[in-house]
């Protein structure tokens, strides 16, 4: 049962975005109880759906009248816990800001709004010649504002970069309700990476509501391949002998045998089920070098072990191919009622021991591990199956989570590439920093956000209660 804030705020916020864009009966707001990490959940206790900017100002500053805290949600696909409204609030949805509101091909930028769905995008820009390039796996859902919160990246980070690569600015509403932009359509804005400091801060500096995206040319041409291996080995080392080769694919993704049966009953592709790993390779770029690129990553996984190497004939195969990639965490239902998804990092070079030591964790914890991942750049997703109505069960999950998430570390890795540390893993953030590097973190979110209203508890760790009653005793009462 979610705390009631005051009748008074709720009818300030119906005043402020209309009665139809707030939500606060108990029915509406479970659905808001979590995002992508189901594990952890709590319900806010009023959602809003503001359609503009000065309408995420008004409700910031009613929230702040009323001392109550709030967080800024998009399409709820984060996997980390970080649109969880701990301890309720108020959650600013910005699913309905979802315009593009302008497409530069000259200049080569864009203007969207927070809600805008990644593939819309995309599908824009068909015919011009120029693409947005991040392409998170959830592209066909997740929103352009959800991807600058957590920094997200997709198949082809190996070659294009993350989000902030590809992020010219933001118009951004700061924690008092204050609208700043920073950044925008020009080249490396003078003065500090303010747009650096945003994009990855999982909401907790600032709501973002309007954002200029970089866009990049089509390449002339594509190969597209599926290596097939015998064994999770042999797929880890071929991926290490292209990297170490000085190829650069455009994305180099690793699938593991049960995935491969779950996306065969799902798409019929004609993949190997007796495989037990394949990776989609991808080069691009000028059509005078692809196909000597392609021979090169042919030999090099067949020296690796790989029993075939197989080429998409055509788009319609390449399409093909990548809708399996794109929709692997969608076919896992198939395979089991509720899976938790991991985000690790380790050096290329150490693909084959994490690999190993995944199983052998999954197997102490008697849990089945299923991986799916970009390869290329060392960024894990071994995705963990259990049924969450069985409490003994998500206990394994979480320590066998946690145990994954040390290996990482220990192979000299990061607990995350880009689903962020949300809830989920603020227990790691002091392994992974020292204090010094962590205040100085605490530092900068206290210029943007000094009162930690904004998104409270996410990222940072705290010692002990809510960093609201820490800096200011007595505020959440008001919920």
């Amino acid at each position: 049962m979610a705390t009631a804030v005051s009748s008074n705020l709720t009818e300030r916020l119906r005043t402020a975005v209309g009665n139809e864009n707030v939500l606060s009966a108990d029915a509406d707001l479970m659905v808001y109880e979590c995002d992508g990490f189901t594990i952890e959940k709590n319900s806010p206790d009023v959602v809003v759906f503001p359609e503009t900017t000065s309408q995420v100002a008004t409700v910031v500053k009613a929230c702040n009248e009323f001392g109550v805290p709030f967080l800024p949600r998009g399409a709820g696909t984060s996997l980390a816990g970080g649109c969880l409204p701990i301890g309720g609030g108020v959650m600013i949805v910005l699913t309905r800001m979802k315009e593009i509101l302008e497409i530069n091909i000259r200049d080569r930028y864009a203007i969207v709004q927070p809600g805008t769905v990644n593939v819309w995008l995309t599908q824009a820009l068909k015919g011009t010649g120029f693409h947005y390039a991040p392409d998170p796996s959830s592209q066909g859902a997740c929103t352009i504002g959800g991807n600058v919160a957590t920094n997200s990246g997709g198949p082809h980070t190996l070659k294009y970069g993350v989000t902030v690569n590809h992020v010219l600015g933001v118009e951004a509403v700061l924690a008092d309700g204050s609208v700043v932009r920073i950044g925008g359509p020009a080249e490396d804005s003078p003065g500090l990476d303010l747009v650096g400091a945003l994009v990855g801060s999982e909401g907790t500096l600032a709501i973002v509501t309007r954002v200029w995206v970089r866009l990049t040319p089509n390449p002339q041409g594509y190969r597209t391949m599926l290596g097939i291996f015998e064994s999770v080995e042999e797929t880890s080392n071929a991926i290490s002998d292209i990297i170490g080769a000085g190829i650069v694919p455009a994305a180099l993704e690793m699938l593991d045998r049960p995935i491969l049966v779950a996306l065969e009953e799902a798409f019929k592709f004609g993949f190997p089920l007796d495989a037990e790993a394949v990776l989609l390779i991808e080069v691009d770029g000028l059509e005078a070098g692809l196909d000597a690129q392609r021979d090169q990553i042919v030999g090099i996984c067949e020296k690796a072990g790989a029993r075939e190497v197989r080429q998409a004939a055509n788009e319609a195969e390449r399409a093909k191919l990548w809708k399996c990639r794109k929709q692997a965490f969608g076919a896992i239902g198939r395979l089991s009622p509720s899976y938790c998804t991991q985000d690790g990092v380790v050096p290329r070079t150490k693909l084959p021991h994490i690999l190993k030591r995944i199983a052998e964790i999954g197997a102490k914890y008697d849990l089945q591990v299923v991986n799916v991942f970009h390869a290329g750049d060392g960024n894990l997703h071994p995705i963990l199956l259990f049924d969450e109505r069985e409490k003994e069960q998500t206990q394994r999950v979480l320590k066998a989570s946690g145990e994954i998430l040390q290996e990482c570390l220990d192979c000299g890795g990061s607990v995350t590439g880009e689903h962020g540390i949300g809830v989920e893993k603020i227990q790691f953030m002091n392994k992974m920093f020292t204090d010094e590097d962590l205040a100085a973190m605490g530092n900068l979110r206290d210029a943007f956000n000094p009162f930690n209203n904004l998104s409270p508890d996410k990222m940072l760790p705290t010692s002990g209660a809510c960093g609201i009653e820490q800096k200011h005793p007595g505020r959440r009462a008001a919920l």
